[in-house]
C-alpha cells in the first residue's frame, strides 16, 4: 500500500483515525495498540509474507537492548552489542545483497553458483537501521531501555515512515510514544503537511519521472545530447519530489498522531557546494552514518589520512545502502571523492566566489551523481555520461517536445524546490484569513492529486527498493 493511492487516502487513513480518535487521550496505550495494529497491516497489505521478518527484528532488538541495560560487565555487553550487529545487519545481508555477493562471486572466480531469487522486502534497510539505533542509543546512554515492547514496536513499525523513511530516532519520540498531546492545530498543520507531500509526489515527481523513464531507457542511438540532459534534470526533480514529498507526508501523518519527526530535507538544490548538499539531503540518513560509523571509526580527529579513508568507507556503504549494485557503491564514492577534494582545499575557494558560481558547481556536480545513481549498470553510465558530454548534431525533435509538452512541470519544479513556499508562508499573517487561505490551497493541491492519481498507472516511489 502506497500513500498515493486510493485505497489509503480513502479507506486505510480514514478508518485509522476513526479508530484512533475514537479512543479517549487518556487511553494512551490502547491508541497505541490501534496505532501499531494499523501499522501491522499496512506492511502486511504490501509484503504479508515478510512481515514476520519485521516482526522478528522488533522482538530481537527489544530483547537486545534489554539485555544490554542489565549487563553490566564489558565483555558481554560488547558480547551483546556484536549478537546486535548480526542479527540486524545479517538480515540485511541475506535479504539484500545475497544474489549481489554470489553474481560477484561467478564473475570472478568463473562460477555458476545459482542465484536464490530471494525479494528484498520493502524499506528494510529503514526499519532495520531504526531498530538498530534504538539498541545502540540503549548501549552508549543515550536513552533508557523501553521495557514496554508495545512502545518499541510502535515506534518501529509506525506506518508513516515505514517503509521509506526517514529514519526516527527513539531519542526523538521518546516522550511522545507516552505523553504525546494531539490537538486540532496539530492535526491541521499534519494534514496540510501530508497534502503539500502528495502533491510534490503526484503532481511534479510522477510527471517529471516519466519524463526520465522514458530518456533513460532509450536506445543510446536514439539519444541526443540535449535529450540526455533532459533526462538528467527530470531525473533530478523526480527523485528530489518523490523522496521529499514522502517525507512530507510521513511527517505530516506523524504530526496527525501528535509526534513531532525530524526534518529529513532542508531545500538541497539551493546548496553551494556538494558538503552542504549533503547537509540538506536526507538529512536522517546522513546523520545515522555519522553518528553511528564515521564518528566510532574515529571521524575526524586520527589526521588526514584516516579522515580520507573513513569517508571513503562511510560513503561506500552509503552507496551500498542504497541498493545492491556497482553503480551504488560508484554512486557513493564519487561523492565521497567530492567531498574529500572539497575538505582538502575547494571549500575554501567556493566560500571566495560569488554563489552563483558556486551553485552551478554544485548543481552540476549533483545532476551527474544522478545519472550515475539511476543507471541499470556501469556500463549504462558510462554510456549515458558520454552522450551528456560529447556532442551530438542538433537539439533533436523529441527534446523540443519533451520541453514543450512537460514546460509547466519543469518551471514548478524549478519554483518550488527553491524556498517558495516557506518564503510565502512567512509573509502570510497568523490570523484566521491565512488559515483559510492556507486550506482552501490544501484542498485544490488535494483535488488536483486525487484527480492525478485516479488518471495515472505510473506511481513508483524510488526508496520503497531501499
Amino acid at each position: 500500500m502506497v500513500f498515493s493511492s486510493l485505497s489509503f487516502l480513502f479507506v486505510f487513513l480514514p478508518l485509522c483515525l476513526l479508530v484512533y480518535f475514537a479512543i479517549p487521550k487518556k487511553l494512551r496505550g490502547l491508541r497505541n495498540g490501534a496505532l501499531l495494529l494499523f501499522s501491522l497491516f499496512f506492511y502486511f497489505v504490501g509484503e504479508p509474507k515478510y512481515l514476520i521478518i519485521m516482526v522478528g527484528s522488533i522482538a530481537v532488538n527489544y530483547l537486545l537492548a534489554l539485555a544490554i541495560s542489565r549487563t553490566k560487565k564489558k565483555p558481554f555487553r560488547i558480547l551483546l552489542l556484536i549478537l546486535t550487529l548480526g542479527a540486524n545487519l545479517g538480515v540485511l545481508i541475506i535479504f539484500k545483497y545475497t544474489d549481489f555477493i554470489l553474481a560477484n562471486i561467478n564473475n570472478i572466480f568463473g562460477v555458476t553458483i545459482p542465484l536464490t531469487g530471494i525479494i528484498m522486502p520493502i524499506g528494510i534497510s529503514f526499519f532495520t537501521f531504526q531498530g538498530l539505533s534504538y539498541v545502540l542509543d540503549v548501549y552508549m546512554g543515550k536513552v533508557k531501555v523501553q521495557k514496554n515492547i508495545l512502545y518499541v514496536a510502535t515506534y518501529v513499525a509506525l506506518f508513516p515512515q515505514l517503509v521509506a523513511g526517514p529514519i526516527v530516532r527513539y531519542e526523538t519520540v521518546e516522550n511522545e510514544l507516552g505523553t504525546r498531546n494531539e490537538n486540532y492545530e496539530d492535526i491541521a498543520i499534519g494534514l496540510r503537511r501530508f497534502i503539500c507531500g502528495l502533491a510534490k509526489k503526484m503532481l511534479l515527481a510522477n510527471t517529471l519521472g516519466q519524463v526520465a523513464t522514458e530518456i533513460f531507457s532509450l536506445d543510446p542511438a536514439q539519444r541526443s545530447t540535449a535529450l540526455a540532459w533532459i533526462g538528467a534534470l527530470a531525473y533530478s526533480f523526480q527523485i528530489f519530489f518523490d523522496f521529499s514529498g514522502y517525507s512530507d507526508m510521513a511527517i505530516g501523518l506523524g504530526r496527525v498522531f501528535g509526534f513531532r519527526f525530524l526534518e529529513n530535507f532542508n531545500y538541497p538544490y539551493i546548496s553551494r557546494s556538494i558538503t552542504e548538499f549533503w547537509r540538506r539531503w536526507h538529512i536522517s540518513l546522513g546523520s545515522w552514518f555519522r553518528d553511528y560509523l564515521y564518528i566510532p571509526l574515529g571521524g575526524n580527529r586520527c589526521g588526514a589520512v584516516r579522515q580520507i579513508l573513513n569517508i571513503l568507507i562511510v560513503w561506500a556503504l552509503t552507496g551500498l545502502w542504497h541498493g545492491a549494485a556497482w553503480n551504488f557503491v560508484l554512486w557513493g564514492l564519487y561523492f565521497a571523492a567530492l567531498l574529500i577534494i572539497e575538505k582538502l582545499f575547494l571549500k575554501k575557494l567556493l566560500d571566495k566566489v560569488p554563489s552563483v558560481f558556486s551553485h552551478i558547481y554544485a548543481l552540476f556536480f549533483i545532476i551527474i551523481g544522478w545519472v550515475i545513481f539511476n543507471s541499470a549498470s556501469l556500463d549504462g553510465v558510462a554510456v549515458y555520461l558520454k552522450q551528456m558530454f560529447i556532442p551530438s548534431s542538433g537539439i533533436g525533435n523529441r527534446a523540443v517536445y519533451y520541453l514543450w509538452q512537460y514546460k509547466v512541470e519543469f518551471i514548478f519544479a524549478v519554483i518550488f524546490s527553491l524556498p517558495t513556499a516557506k518564503l510565502i508562508s512567512s509573509k502570510m499573517k497568523d490570523n484566521a484569513l491565512s488559515e483559510l487561505i492556507k486550506n482552501i490551497g490544501a484542498l485544490l493541491l488535494l483535488v488536483l492529486s486525487v484527480l492525478s492519481v485516479v488518471n495515472t498507472s505510473f506511481n513508483p516511489f524510488i526508496y520503497f527498493r531501499f
